[in-house]
């Protein structure tokens, strides 16, 4: 079944991506627009010829006033299982040991779009979801992330602790935030294969998913507010993570 996909990045990106479109609406008087312009030419090349219609109509499409005056009906994602994750880890880049981020009970399509988009800048390999008890990745939350939820290597699964499990016996270092905990994120070591394991925006990790990790990090905080959200919180570790490595993306020249 198609899937729709608005605003001028998230269109864009996914077009970028190969996702396949089947049908593009734009609003009148945006042909100088460079971001549009290049959501035509991608579209055009694919034999896609866009259709005008009014922001009322692209509103009512998008379920959203923030469409940005464009909207694609696209393919709907497949995503791959847990094979993914261990040809992943088996055969990973050189240089760049495995990341992976893994989301336990993260439930607002915001919160997943700018975690992915900090986890798509910072060299994250793959994003494992839940079934159950987790964002999809709708168009909410490829919009929260300007698109880049699009380039990202998304994963089903549908038991959180198995897969941590199996991550453990793989040899990756299953890292989870919990503000409690006493190591704080710069006496870990990512040098290494590791999965960071991000909880729910009240409750945080589940107790099952804690024991599941072999590793509980804090990020130190300095102000009266003594928690941050998902997003934020998840993308200071992975920021640590590409510290920690000197920032040798896979693909990249440092120095």
């Amino acid at each position: 079944m198609p899937e729709v996909l608005y605003g001028r990045n998230p269109v864009r990106e996914a077009l970028r991506a190969g996702r396949r479109l089947r049908r593009l609406l734009v609003a009148p008087g945006l042909e100088h627009d460079q971001r549009v312009g290049e959501i035509l030419l991608l579209a055009r090349h694919i034999g896609i010829a866009p259709e005008t219609t009014e922001r009322a109509h692209l509103a009512d499409i998008a379920h959203s006033e923030h469409h940005q005056g464009v909207a694609g009906y696209f393919d709907s994602r497949q995503l791959p299982g847990m094979e993914f994750v261990r040809r992943l880890v088996q055969e990973h880049r050189p240089g760049w040991p495995p990341l992976i981020v893994c989301l336990d009970g993260v439930q607002d399509p915001q919160n997943l779009g700018s975690l992915a988009r900090a986890a798509e800048s910072l060299g994250v390999d793959a994003m494992v979801l839940p079934k159950h008890r987790t964002a999809p990745a709708s168009a909410a939350a490829v919009k929260a992330s300007a698109g880049a939820l699009e380039h990202l290597p998304l994963v089903r699964v549908v038991n959180l602790s198995q897969t941590l499990q199996e991550l453990t016996e793989l040899g990756v270092l299953v890292v989870g935030l919990d503000q409690e905990a006493d190591t704080q994120t710069d006496q870990a070591d990512f040098r290494q294969p590791v999965a960071i394991v991000v909880g729910s925006e009240g409750e945080g990790l589940r107790h099952l998913t804690k024991r599941r990790c072999e590793l509980l990090i804090s990020i130190p905080m300095g102000g009266r507010v003594d928690s941050l959200n998902a997003a934020v919180a998840g993308s200071v570790v992975l920021y640590e993570v590409a510290r920690q490595r000197g920032f040798s993306f896979p693909g990249t020249l440092v120095g």
